[in-house]
């Protein structure tokens, strides 16, 4: 088992994918593909940069083939643009997606860049809603797994699965080195979840839950995207309920390197 790792959600070593144990059945997990981000640093900000759609897609079937999941689950931001896909991101969508589904069916948790995607591409894959929502497993006895993006208030129902993964945050750190050169690398954040601050207004009795989720905040796929600095001053999280419903977690590199306490790096 990968650093880091639950039974339930295990790190990809070396990758910002988990696989989710669903009982008979294993859910590769990803976050923030930003498909399309090229066309949209273009319009955004000027910036040309060299597609790497053909990598994406690669990426992600071989990945796929890696784990031998039975299914993919994209944590939101599918697409880049707010907007609904068109032009050279439609095409991407377009092959990403037909690439996946030839392989294994793919459900999409709607992030705050998908707007128009779970439409223009209803008849291809399942879609969550924002508020997300639980995989269960084939037993009654099996681990649940919660998914959502992470830009809105979540669905309390959440709250009765045993892990929930989210992504939106693109946590990331700055690394120094001992001659004061730095680098970013991507990182997982995990611990455990306070209900009470994860669910809007504390709602659902959500204070009283004696037994808490774990909560796992993926990595971002596209390397491209950005994300949230959790060790530079001046940093604030994007998530309505983030930091306070993870009080207390440890964040790690995608090789598994435990960094320790996320407040502390």
């Amino acid at each position: 088992m990968a650093p880091g790792a639950s039974p339930a959600v295990e790190p990809v070593v070396g990758e910002p994918a988990a696989v989710a144990d669903l009982g008979g059945q294993r859910a590769l997990l990803v976050a923030d593909v930003h498909a399309g981000i090229e066309v949209g640093l273009r319009y955004e900000r000027g910036v040309e940069l060299d597609g790497r759609a053909d990598e994406r897609r690669q990426r992600l079937c071989a990945l796929i083939a890696e784990t031998d999941a039975d299914r993919l689950v994209v944590l939101g931001d599918l697409a880049h643009r707010i907007a609904a896909p068109e032009g050279d991101e439609r095409e991407e969508l377009v092959e990403l997606i037909r690439a996946v589904t030839d392989r294994v069916p793919m459900t999409l948790v709607e992030g705050n860049h998908d707007a128009g995607v779970a439409e223009a591409f209803a008849d291809d894959i399942d879609v969550i809603e924002a508020g997300g929502g639980v995989l269960d497993g084939d037993t009654t006895t099996d681990t649940a797994v919660g998914v959502l993006h992470g830009h809105t208030w979540p669905d309390p129902d959440l709250l009765d699965a045993d892990v929930v993964c989210m992504g939106h945050e693109h946590p990331q750190v700055r690394l120094e080195d001992a001659v004061g050169g730095s680098r970013a690398e991507r990182a997982w954040l995990r611990g455990t979840l306070d209900p009470g601050a994860f669910v809007e207004d504390g709602e659902a009795g959500a204070v009283a839950d004696a037994d808490p989720p774990e909560l796992v905040v993926f990595p971002a796929f596209n390397e491209r995207s950005g994300g949230t600095w959790i060790n530079v001053d001046g940093q604030s999280f994007l998530a309505p309920f983030l930091p306070d419903a993870l009080p207390a977690g440890d964040a790690y590199l995608l090789d598994g390197t435990r960094l320790g306490e996320y407040r502390r790096i």
